[in-house]
């Protein structure tokens, strides 16, 4: 067995979360490990929708030029289609708030996170590919101080750290190790493909509501959209030995995607993930912190994981420094930054997420809201509010809500 030296800080997980956390607390002097199962460039499924506020956070990272020349598209906003015939058309242009600039970005993770992981190395951070952690190390006080992995030959090694960032996603190793994992009860799984050719692919992404799912389609450049299809994760069972079929028939079956996806203009097949609604009783434990899919994902519906998972490394980060800073063993305790700046900066978004998320289950409730939206200029507010450029408590309030139903 390979026993590394203690590092300050030891990430689990290459994604956004993992990388930019990694990235941020290199370039404050500490010393940071980040591991991942993969060897990149990996594909990943994903929305890989980006709003004006996810391409903000990009330019802070430095990595925005990279990524902008890299072929994406740009996004110009959102429209939806309700599970009965309505639809509304929402711009980040014409949204208000603060956006960075006035459209966002579609480009695949396969080049998104290779970009920001690079960045990460450039900046002091080792980097360590295909390595799989199992099991979390404890100190003698129970603590947690490291993980126990598997190399690409299978071998076995202990890394150890002051601190472990959990940024393994949804079904988080260390989130589960470490007894804060917790599941939901809004179970939906998306099979998520890239496909050529699509007929009205345009620069504005698609939501397509039904009564048991929806479809999202958005362009990556080149001629190639990101088409996903989230369903009840019950639902999955016809789609076991064939997840291309099932993606293919379901997706025929929704009134605005018929005729437009077909087998032979998949150009990534079909990956799957999920179960969401996958959340944390609590973000952080003696050693360890847990930032991006790993702390909450509740649904893809808004597209912004990506944003959720920049933003939430930004908090951990700052709030790593200071712990580290201290000397000594980083307690649950020293952590209580991250927990209240988590829960100032996304909990106003959290409602949001599940109030559109349990409307779905409403389908005449839910069309009833997108008519009314479109029908009374509300459209761009929404999209502003799910893309985080605009305060969700513009829409979390008596008044806007009123106006959407009634």
């Amino acid at each position: 067995m390979t026993t590394d030296p203690v590092t300050d800080v030891l990430v689990i997980g290459g994604g956004p979360a993992g990388s930019a956390t990694a990235l941020r607390l290199a370039r404050l002097g500490h010393a940071v490990t980040l591991i991942d199962r993969a060897i990149f460039p990996r594909e990943k499924p994903c929305s890989e929708y980006m709003s004006p506020e996810t391409v903000r956070h990009l330019h802070g990272l430095g990595v925005l030029g990279t990524l902008d020349a890299a072929g994406g598209a740009a996004l110009e906003g959102t429209q939806v289609f309700g599970p009965l015939g309505s639809r509304l058309v929402g711009r980040f242009a014409a949204a208000g708030g603060t956006p960075f600039r006035g459209t966002g970005l579609g480009l695949p993770r396969r080049v998104m996170d290779a970009v920001l992981l690079a960045a990460a190395r450039a900046a002091g951070t080792m980097v360590l590919e295909g390595i799989v952690a199992h099991q979390l190390v404890r100190d003698a006080d129970g603590a947690v101080a490291g993980v126990h992995a598997r190399d690409a030959d299978g071998a076995p090694r202990t890394l150890r750290a002051r601190v472990v960032v959990g940024a393994d996603g949804l079904g988080s190793i260390v989130a589960r190790r470490a007894g804060l994992h917790a599941q939901g009860r809004v179970r939906r799984t998306a099979f998520v493909a890239h496909v050529a050719g699509v007929d009205g692919l345009s620069m504005t992404t698609e939501l397509h509501v039904t009564r048991d799912g929806y479809v999202g389609i958005n362009a990556l450049g080149g001629g190639i959209a990101n088409v996903a299809l989230v369903v009840p994760a019950a639902a999955t069972t016809a789609a076991r030995g064939d997840p291309r079929r099932f993606f293919l028939e379901r997706i025929a079956a929704v009134p605005g995607m018929r005729n437009r996806v077909s087998a032979d203009r998949i150009v990534r097949d079909v990956l799957v993930t999920g179960p969401f609604d996958a959340m944390c009783r609590r973000s952080t434990t003696d050693g360890a912190l847990l930032v991006g899919d790993a702390a909450d994902f509740f649904d893809p519906f808004t597209g912004e994981g990506i944003c959720t998972a920049l933003r939430g490394a930004e908090l951990a980060a700052a709030a790593l420094d200071l712990a580290l800073g201290r000397g000594g063993p980083v307690t649950d305790r020293q952590l209580r930054a991250y927990r209240v700046a988590r829960r100032r900066a996304f909990l106003g978004k959290w409602l949001v997420e599940r109030l559109i998320g349990y409307g779905m289950l409403a389908p005449a409730l839910f069309d009833r809201a997108i008519a009314r939206l479109e029908r009374r200029g509300m459209a761009d507010t929404l999209i502003g509010v799910t893309g985080n450029f605009v305060s969700p408590w513009k829409m979390l309030n008596p008044g806007f809500l009123l106006r959407m139903v009634m």
